[in-house]
């Protein structure tokens, strides 16, 4: 029988520097920067700020080991992936303190921390068993010719993750980048670089060489900018906000290979022949995962007119719960912890207190839980309608909005009415609806029946501002490779 994990309450903080060539380094300014503990609000150590010349260096050493004829250019592909799976199986070993970690900087459940970080691991070894499938083909062209395509790394690769799944985001960009022979600079959010330091030392520790992967902790405007203007990057995958989104598209100067996985304000509609209890369940789970923040979060609930009482009476129910499993994220039981940083938690109240303004009923929650940290009630709005700001704004905490509609080509206009397309999904018992909704969304991942529900093996991505490109599965490959054709001259072709 599997023993229950169990949290570090005051795990040992043994990385705080900038990771470059198989090395923890201090800065080149020596400047720090604070990590905050969300659930008190204090300080919990420095740690070293990355800058425009730690990123120079840091692409400088990803650059020299790309090179031709470098030990990782030259490596099997099975070698690439036989490392990914070892560092899967050393991210299960330090399951707890990674989750610990987590738990600490950006607030999450422990046991939430905890299951992101062993789903995680899952994406390194999805990534380890493609690493020898990726191949180019023969290709049949006229005349006494040969040709064929090499499926190439793209070269070095600039990666900014975000802080709402540290342990997820570290594993969707490092693992089909190393799968397909590239190499790394990575800059964690500044609200979640312990995680990531711990992280990249088990690369040193599983024997990838020096230069392949390199980490500079730092904010967006200095760290994340020279990244992802940096001449030498070949690449930029980024997972975050759309405003900065639009930054990173416009910095790209010398034309980079750009994946964008930004935000989101996903429809999930409610039909009337949905099981209820199993829609609603949904529904909250849906929005106040990891106390919303979320960039999927199914934040605009449509439910059909004729179960709307009902659902929202089901709703607020399950929202009062909510709150009283609101607290301590080291606690087993708690199943919602704080806002990252005061900043989102000023965010969220003041969209909050906007709803009310502009009319919607708070059936739930609509504050502060008080205290210290950064804690939000679980909130349940009903009565909103399209024209309001909840209704239109990333909200990206613990706020379900519930909407009523009458028929399903209505919804779906409504559903469409957004400049984001990231998630949506449909809980009906009709089939033909069903493929009707699954057509007719524009949003990169559809659920039936479901919600939430991300595989390694299935691509994730959005519509329209919710990004560009895919990632998992075997579309996250594709973002990480250059196709090459080689064209031959031969004495003689035959069939």
């Amino acid at each position: 029988m599997e023993k229950s994990p169990k949290p570090v309450r005051a795990p040992k903080i043994v990385y705080t520097k900038i990771f470059i060539n198989n090395e923890f380094v201090e800065s080149v300014s020596g400047k720090t920067f604070p990590v905050i503990n969300p659930a008190t609000g204090k300080k919990i150590c420095d740690v070293s700020e990355g800058d425009k010349e730690d990123i120079d260096k840091a692409v400088a050493a990803a650059k020299e080991a790309f090179k031709l004829g470098s030990p990782w250019r030259r490596m099997d592909a099975s070698q690439r992936g036989r490392l990914l799976y070892k560092l899967g199986d050393l991210m299960e070993r330090d399951a707890e303190i990674i989750a610990s970690l987590i738990t600490l900087e950006m607030g999450k459940p422990f046991l939430h921390a905890y299951g992101e970080t062993l789903w995680a691991a899952g994406v390194l070894r999805y990534y380890a068993g493609l690493a020898d499938k990726i191949g180019g083909k023969t290709i049949p062209i006229d005349g006494d010719l040969f040709a064929f395509t090499r499926h190439e790394p793209v070269g070095v690769c600039g990666q900014i993750i975000p802080w709402n799944y540290p342990s997820g985001m570290f594993t969707w960009k490092i693992g089909p980048a190393l799968a397909c022979g590239c190499t790394v600079v990575m800059k964690p959010a500044e609200q979640s670089p312990l995680s990531g330091l711990h992280l990249i030392a088990l690369c040193q520790e599983v024997g990838i060489p020096p230069g392949v992967v390199n980490m500079v902790p730092g904010y967006g405007p200095t760290a994340g900018a020279a990244l992802s203007n940096h001449p030498d990057v070949d690449k930029v995958a980024f997972t975050g906000s759309t405003e900065v989104g639009k930054i990173i598209l416009q910095a790209s100067i010398n034309i980079k290979r750009t994946t964008l996985e930004l935000g989101g304000k996903s429809p999930c509609v409610i039909m009337d022949d949905a099981d209820l209890d199993e829609a609603v369940q949904f529904a909250h789970d849906g929005v106040m995962v990891n106390a919303g923040q979320c960039c999927i979060a199914g934040s605009r609930t449509f439910v059909h007119e004729k179960i709307y009482d009902q659902f929202v009476a089901k709703s607020r129910e399950l929202a009062e719960k909510r709150t009283q499993v609101t607290g301590d994220p080291f606690d087993p039981n708690t199943q919602q912890g704080p806002q990252v940083d005061e900043e989102q938690y000023k965010k969220i109240l003041e969209l909050v207190e906007s709803g009310k303004t502009d009319g919607a009923k708070v059936e739930c929650g609509g504050a502060a839980v008080g205290g210290q940290g950064f804690f939000i009630k679980p909130t349940v709005f009903s009565g909103v309608t399209d024209n309001m700001r909840i209704a239109k704004e990333e909200i990206f905490g613990p706020v379900q909005q519930l909407f009523k509609f009458k028929t399903l080509d209505e919804v779906i206009e409504r559903a469409n009415a957004t400049t984001y397309g990231l998630g949506a999904a449909i809980f009906t018992k009709n089939i033909d609806n069903a493929m009707l909704f699954t057509q007719g969304v524009r949003a990169g991942t559809v659920w039936v029946n479901l919600y939430d529900v991300v595989h390694p093996q299935a691509p994730f991505g959005g519509f329209k501002m919710s990004g560009l490109g895919r990632e998992l599965g075997e579309y996250g490959i594709s973002a990480y490779q250059e196709v090459k054709s080689v064209i031959m001259k031969i004495p003689q072709k035959n069939s």
